[in-house]
């Protein structure tokens, strides 16, 4: 009976096995990945009253759709939007949600062929009746605030419409009443916009001809328009003041003794009677303006709090060098009529008739294409060049003071940065100009900070070459008075009025120097989280407590006792109130809480001066919000295997969340990772790390897995971040190789300055050894991959070690000593600065560090190379210059190593194509599928592709794939 029974079993647990194996899901494919249907990141909205969320959704190629569903039930609306996602936005009464609705995928697709213009339309849902107006050929829209049945919509220009640059601009604006459907049309408007009740809208008119230009404002309450200002002009930037009783904005007329229209400034106000004041401000009736400048028409005016001043930006501005014909002149000589004076008007006319040939000879010349290029540039010529158009539009702050009539000019061409205090009394300024070339070439950031008294413009110097490379500058008290800044590992306030300096953390037993940062950067400071709104306090991190810190320095709190012990920190600090003016401590705070160990994340709140964990696991939290016209909460949760969801809850603890969206409906079908293993290993430097395992589909424990190694610099705090399916830009994307039966590895870096690849030597060959002691790992069938700075560690590993089966470098850094003196072109700027303080680490110049720069070079360790590579790198890299890819690719193949490189026509440092990410995608995994599971070679890699046959063999590629 025994024997019979254990015969039994064996038959069951085989039928059972069988059985599994029969229901086992297919992987994740490319072709798949297409059809993939996830939430859009960022298009999702809670409403005003908490009681609807909306989101879009749809797949990777394809039409999209906006899903509106209640929090309380599972009542839920479902609207088609187009191929193209697009902002969601709420009335403030929560009735109305309004969205554009884009062409369809194949509308684009075909209109790409033809060259013909598409346009969005915008739809108006109502939602307690679920019903929906349209509207067609919309450019933008808007709500008016406390008005919510209003909205204005401005339509897009005809396609008959002139191009010209002088041609008016205006479109018809359409006020629309959704509750009642009325609507009123307002033509030829070319900019508007609501103050923040949404009682008034203020609007230019650019008409044809400028027949009725001007700046408008309307009554919404009464429908009661009045014009502010009427002229032959354009009327341009309107910027209300936050409480929406006034606003400031540009006008500009020609003027033929310059090249450019001439800007004045308008600054409207006192809007709670029955008539508007306004006052206009232009630079040619002030004698005491600068020559030579004028008001800009590229930055936004705006008034101080307390309407006593109007600040805008001045620029350069070149007179016409062409005379002025003399047509009087002209027209009375065809008349005949010539008396003497005639005569001399004509000898007059003469001699500007020469003047004008001269001019236009002058023209013709033909000018050489060049570039000079002088040592003495605070700023590379490619720098300059890519920064032209920024530099054209570049102006320097300054005010008038509508009172007592006085302009003053605040930046200059040195002092060219000026940011103004709240309440518009002070303001900080930086002066680079004597530091600017140096940090340039070696991105040490210096500069000369000044105090700036607002109401004299009086300029007070405060500190002399003050280090910047903290990133955090000055940070502005909401009260206009105080300031918090960050200088040789101490954070310090400065009282703008007195100039009375504090130190905030130097006597507080724990350091404010970010101990992971390993830039060569001096003294890297912790996090800062800003003022609390009364002025009294400022928030700061050090590398694991949060402190509240008294302005003065004399009182110091830790909100969250020792989480030092427990590794814990503050990692952000959720700014949920709209329009807050810094923390404030009377209502609710809300925070991320993060454990470095286990990368267990969470939300804590901030009670009675002490941060109180609400939750924490292993899921990342994010995206949290609060409703904005009640206590209603959302939040995203999401892990390594589940997909960001959102919860909401009306619960100030967070308690009994309630799941509201339903993201990547079609997961469930395919076969996916079983989860993700954290472990600690040593590197050869000494330093304890981690790494992230995740695991393969299907994984059998005691099964040793094929293995991609994917690296950057510290990853594992991404731990329990979802992969979303998608081609990226860089080819490789965890979720497919994890669905196919591949583990991957990703560890963590630590970096020694000079030592950038022998570093990433240090750290990642223990961590794949590491990988391998688990069991997991299969030994024999390890590859590593990274693009730009992982791309860089990639193709150094392969020529220190063997240990990698295959390899795939993308956009890498393969010549540091070429590398260093080559230029980012995307910023125009030198690598230099770059390599001695960012991520490079290497300092200084090779020619004093020549050691340094061979050892961490891949070209000059080219011959060690034994690992198969696949390069990509794109002729039009703006990061990494192509030739570093040539060179490295060159000198593989003159030592007859195997190595394929791929290059994308017209592609910068990531591939932004479609086609072209659907390509090197599906490429870069037949590569791993034969390195790594011994499936066929793919042509492409063991014959190669002749240019002559290149596009027929995309053709048939291309079919293939469909």
């Amino acid at each position: 009976m025994k024997q019979i029974r254990l015969i039994i079993l064996f038959v069951l647990a085989t039928s059972f096995a069988l059985s599994v194996h029969a229901q086992q899901k297919p992987a994740l494919g490319w072709k798949d990945v297409s059809k993939w249907r996830s939430i859009k990141a960022r298009f999702n909205t809670l409403s005003p009253d908490g009681q609807w969320m909306a989101y879009i959704t749809g797949p990777v190629e394809g039409d999209q759709e906006v899903v509106v569903r209640k929090v309380s039930d599972t009542t839920a609306y479902h609207y088609a939007c187009g191929a193209t996602p697009n902002s969601l936005i709420f009335s403030d009464d929560s009735k109305f949600v309004a969205f554009k609705i884009s062409a369809k995928d194949a509308d684009v697709k075909a209109a790409k062929k033809t060259s013909k213009t598409l346009y969005d339309k915008l739809a108006v849902v109502y939602l307690p009746a679920n019903t929906k107006a349209e509207f067609d050929h919309v450019k933008d829209f808007s709500f008016s605030g406390k008005y919510p049945d209003w909205l204005a919509i401005e339509f897009t220009p005809i396609e008959t419409a002139s191009k010209d640059k002088d041609a008016p601009k205006g479109t018809d604006l359409l006020l629309y009443n959704a509750s009642t459907k009325q609507s009123f049309n307002v033509g030829s408007v070319n900019e508007f916009a609501f103050n923040k009740a949404g009682d008034l809208l203020a609007y230019a008119v650019d008409a044809n001809g400028q027949n009725g230009n001007g700046i408008y404002l309307r009554d919404m309450k009464t429908g009661i328009t009045s014009v502010i200002n009427n002229d032959k002009s354009l009327y341009k930037s309107i910027k209300w003041n936050e409480e929406g009783t006034a606003f400031a904005l540009l006008k500009s007329k020609k003027n033929d003794d310059y090249k450019d229209e001439i800007y004045s400034v308008i600054g409207v106000s006192k809007l709670q009677g029955d008539v508007a004041q306004s006052i206009i401000y232009s630079s040619l009736s002030d004698k005491s303006f600068p020559t030579g400048l004028g008001i800009s028409g590229d930055r936004r005016p705006y008034w101080s709090d307390d309407l006593s001043t109007l600040f805008f930006g001045i620029h350069s501005i070149e007179k016409n060098d062409k005379p002025k014909t003399d047509s009087t002149a002209s027209a009375d000589s065809k008349k005949g009529n010539v008396t003497a004076a005639h005569k001399d008007s004509l000898g007059k006319k003469d001699t500007l008739n020469k003047k004008n040939a001269v001019a236009a000879k002058k023209d013709d010349i033909e000018k050489p294409d060049m570039i000079i290029w002088n040592w003495q540039d605070r700023r590379l010529q490619s720098e300059q060049q890519v920064q032209e158009k920024d530099d054209k539009a570049y102006s320097y702050l300054a005010e008038y003071q509508v009172n007592n009539k006085q302009f003053i000019q605040l930046a200059d061409s040195n002092m060219r940065r000026v940011d103004v205090a709240p309440k518009q009394a002070y303001a900080i300024g930086l002066d680079n100009s004597k530091y600017e070339l140096t940090g340039n070439l070696d991105g040490q950031a210096y500069a000369d900070i000044y105090i700036i008294d607002l109401k004299t413009g009086n300029k007070k110097l405060l500190f002399e070459k003050f280090y910047q490379n903290s990133n955090r500058g000055f940070s502005l008290a909401p009260d206009g008075k105080l300031a918090a800044y960050y200088q040789d590992g101490v954070f310090y306030t400065i009282n703008l009025e007195t100039g009375e300096k504090n130190n905030l953390t130097g006597k507080i037993n724990s350091s404010f120097v970010d101990e992971l940062d390993d830039h060569n950067v001096a003294k890297p400071s912790t996090d800062y989280f800003g003022w609390t709104a009364d002025s009294k306090y400022v928030l700061i991190k050090d590398n694991y407590d949060l402190w509240r810190i008294s302005a003065d320095g004399k009182s110091a709190i830790s909100l969250t006792g020792n989480w030092k012990a427990k590794k814990l920190e503050i990692n952000n600090r959720f700014e949920i109130y709209p329009d807050e003016k810094g923390a404030d401590l009377k209502k609710p705070q809300y925070f991320g809480v993060f454990n470095r160990t286990t990368k267990q994340d969470g939300i804590c709140r901030l009670d009675g001066g002490k941060l109180n964990i609400l939750f924490m696991d292993d899921y990342a939290y994010g995206d949290f919000t609060k409703a904005i016209n009640s206590t209603v909460y959302a939040y995203s949760r999401e892990n390594s295997m589940q997909s960001p969801e959102v919860f909401v809850t009306a619960a100030p603890d967070l308690s009994a969340a309630k799941q509201v969206t339903v993201n990547t409906p079609d997961q469930s079908k395919y076969a996916w990772s079983a989860g993700v293993k954290l472990f600690s290993y040593v590197s050869a430097n000494g330093d304890t790390l981690q790494a992230a395992l995740f695991l393969p589909a299907n994984y059998e424990p005691g099964k040793a897995y094929p293995t991609i190694t994917y690296i950057y610099e510290r990853l594992t705090d991404g731990l329990n971040s979802y992969s979303m399916p998608d081609f990226s830009r860089t080819g490789f994307n965890k979720a497919v190789y994890t669905s196919n039966g591949y583990a991957v590895l990703m560890p963590d870096i630590k970096y020694k300055i000079n030592d950038p690849g022998m570093s990433a030597v240090a750290c990642v060959v223990p961590a794949v050894k590491a990988a391998i002691a688990t069991g997991i790992v299969d030994a024999k069938r390890v590859a590593i991959h990274g693009h730009s700075w992982g791309g860089y560690q990639t193709s150094f590993l392969i020529t220190q070690t063997n240990i990698f089966k295959a390899a795939a470098a993308g956009a890498p850094l393969t010549d540091m000593i070429s590398m260093y003196s080559l230029i980012y072109g995307n910023a125009g700027i030198t690598n230099q600065a770059i390599f001695e303080a960012s991520q490079g680490r290497l300092t200084p110049g090779y020619w004093d560090n020549l050691d340094a720069f061979t050892r961490n070079s891949p070209i000059f360790h080219i011959k060690n190379v034994q690992t198969p590579l696949l390069l990509l790198h794109n002729d039009q890299d703006g990061a990494v210059n192509f030739t570093q890819g040539i060179e490295y690719y060159n000198g593989l193949r003159r030592l007859n190593k195997p190595v394929v490189m791929i290059t994308y026509k017209g592609e910068n440092h990531g591939i932004a194509k479609l086609p072209n990410r659907k390509d090197y995608s599906v490429r870069m995994m037949e590569y791993f599928d034969y390195m790594l599971k011994d499936k066929p070679a793919p042509g492409w890699w063991s014959k190669g592709v002749n240019h002559l046959d290149m596009d027929k063999y995309l053709e048939a590629r291309a079919f293939d794939e469909e």
